[in-house]
């Protein structure tokens, strides 16, 4: 399984011309190839901005806070990895250059540098190296890190300067530079255009760096003599070329890849001995996504929806659970903020579930509550993450216990029923000055519950990001109205898990099960969430529910001829 080379292998995934080109995909696909070929593969982000890490960051402008099982809040790029990979990563995995210059700070005032004078070089390119170099332990053969923003960018050149010595440092044949460019469609010309990619190549071989790999990203096919123009232009062997043409899923990405030769060149140029890659479930995965043939819309309640990327990971999630039913899944959008205004039920009216996303702030959140009562008084099935289990909370302490002017204390601090409040104990944590609950925790499963029925297991552990919880003090006139908690943590003082017993589907957990989920392994509550919605289209379109059949070998070997 592991290479003969005992040194850990380092590949850098850079990016020019244009933001959001794929770098992310791209460095995620080549892990997934590389790990196919038995390879043990970890991943990087390193984002040139200053704030320490996105947690504070506006979702408009930032997308999701991807948090690790450790309690990392990092780049959503670390969802892709996991995703692609199929390995849970760390803190360690995401490195900014405020963490870079923090550091580097800390250590000047406690003396670290016994005076001297600091410098980037080589006081903040030697601290991004050891953060490199600390994810290539012995238990890792490749560490894939992909270098945030774009060649010339003033803030990415300590990164790019750092990566450059590393070669020094570890061994030119244990390190490979991709490099990923665009290769433009001019319509006016009627042709693809190469200079932007030589520019690009340009200006980061000015900076020392070589690229042993050029991923090309473009709308349409480009034939062997741009190619070879780019070759040559750019001092890249032919072979190390690879276009990257707009795929229609993110998950026939590493197939094409594959096809291209990417894995094969990286290998060779890496000196790596391994065989052949193993992609026969990615296939069948794919195969699957082809031939869905029912469309499953989704309602996902929420206030930052004209960014989709601040929910990246739900829709992804959604989609897992759509290729293990064999269905597409439409994720509708709806604005939480202009949800009363339209009118409710209209808005949602053609939607088979409902799903309610986490967040932050009272905006909003009466849209979510009435999207919540709209889901439960017409069994529409129903799916709450963080936020949305306590809108559900509070919906149905407002308006099924009785409960009037229930709220939450974060929203409004005088409600006569805080349903939602800080825990004593997290209360003191506020005020000493801490924050949430973040990262993995554990949480028993009450037997007979559809929660359990999913997940198949007592115990269970996901991912946190919040501050306010159940409160304890209405519990009791909760379950008595009907609410069942249906999971809650091993002392029983946190409710993790509710639901509705006689509901089609009314699920909601405190915490965010989207990050875990994966396209081959479907989180269990996304599965069984779209699974209720599938059986509400298939009821409401008059059609009799069928047995899920996996894909055939047949299938497989279809789809693959197809694509190719």
């Amino acid at each position: 399984m592991a290479t003969p080379n005992t040194t850990p292998k380092h590949i850098f995934v850079t990016g020019g011309v244009s933001s959001a080109l794929g770098k992310g995909i791209t460095a995620a696909s080549l892990g997934r190839l590389l790990k196919a070929r038995g390879l043990r593969v970890t991943m990087q982000k390193l984002d040139p901005y200053i704030n320490v890490d996105p947690g504070t960051m506006n979702p408009f402008e930032h997308g999701e806070v991807f948090v690790t099982d450790d309690g990392g809040e990092t780049d959503l790029d670390l969802g892709h990895y996991e995703r692609f990979i199929d390995e849970n990563l760390e803190r360690g995995s995401s490195v900014t250059s405020g963490q870079i210059w923090l550091s580097v700070i800390n250590k000047e005032r406690r003396g670290d540098y016994l005076g001297k004078t600091v410098q980037v070089v080589p006081h903040i390119t030697n601290e991004i190296k050891e953060r490199i170099r600390a994810l290539a332990d012995e238990d890792v053969d490749v560490v894939i890190t992909e270098v945030g923003g774009t060649v010339g960018d003033i803030e990415g050149l300590p990164f790019l300067e750092a990566i450059r010595q590393l070669r020094y440092d570890v061994g030119r044949d244990n390190i490979c530079y991709v490099h990923v460019a665009l290769v433009p469609y001019i319509a006016a010309a009627g042709e693809l255009k190469t200079k932007p990619t030589q520019h690009s190549v340009r200006e980061i071989r000015s900076i020392g760096i070589q690229p042993d790999v050029l991923v090309l990203r473009s709308d349409r096919e480009m034939d062997e003599g741009i190619k070879r123009k780019i070759a040559m232009q750019c001092d890249v062997e032919f072979e190390a070329v690879i276009p990257a043409v707009d795929s229609a899923s993110l998950y026939e990405v590493p197939l094409a890849m594959q096809r291209e030769g990417l894995d094969r060149v990286v290998v060779e140029h890496l000196k790596l001995d391994v065989p052949e890659p193993d992609l026969g479930e990615w296939e069948a995965m794919v195969a699957r996504i082809r031939s869905a043939r029912e469309t499953v819309r989704i309602g996902v309640v929420g206030k930052y929806v004209e960014l989709p990327d601040a929910y990246l990971s739900v829709a992804e999630a959604l989609r897992h659970a759509g290729i293990r039913h064999g269905v597409n899944v439409d994720v509708t959008w709806v604005s939480s903020d202009d949800l009363l205004e339209l009118g409710t039920e209209e808005a949602l009216r053609q939607c088979h579930g409902v799903l309610v996303p986490g967040g932050f702030g009272v905006r909003g959140v009466e849209g979510k509550i009435a999207a919540i009562t709209v889901a439960r008084e017409n069994d529409v099935p129903f799916l709450g993450l963080c936020l949305g289990l306590q809108c559900a909370v509070i919906e149905f302490a407002r308006n099924v216990a009785g409960l009037g002017g229930a709220h939450s204390s974060e929203f409004d601090p005088s409600s006569p029923h805080p349903v939602i409040d800080l825990m004593h104990s997290q209360r003191e944590v506020e005020e000493k000055g801490g924050t949430m609950r973040l990262g993995a925790y554990p949480a028993k499963l009450l037997e007979g519950t559809k929660t359990r029925a999913a997940y198949d297991s007592e115990v269970v552990y996901e991912r946190h990001r919040h501050r306010f919880e159940v409160n304890n003090r209405y519990r009791q006139r909760l379950e008595e109205a009907g609410l069942q908690f249906s999971g809650v943590s091993p002392d029983d003082r946190l409710v993790e898990f509710i639901e509705l017993p006689g509901h089609s589907w009314f699920v909601a957990t405190q915490a965010h099960p989207e990050l875990k989920s994966r396209p081959n392994r479907p989180h269990p509550l996304f599965a069984g969430f779209v699974g209720a919605a599938l059986q509400r289209l298939r009821e409401t379109s008059g059609q009799l529910p069928v047995e899920l059949d996996e894909p055939t070998v047949g299938e497989v070997a279809h789809a693959v001829e197809v694509e190719a």
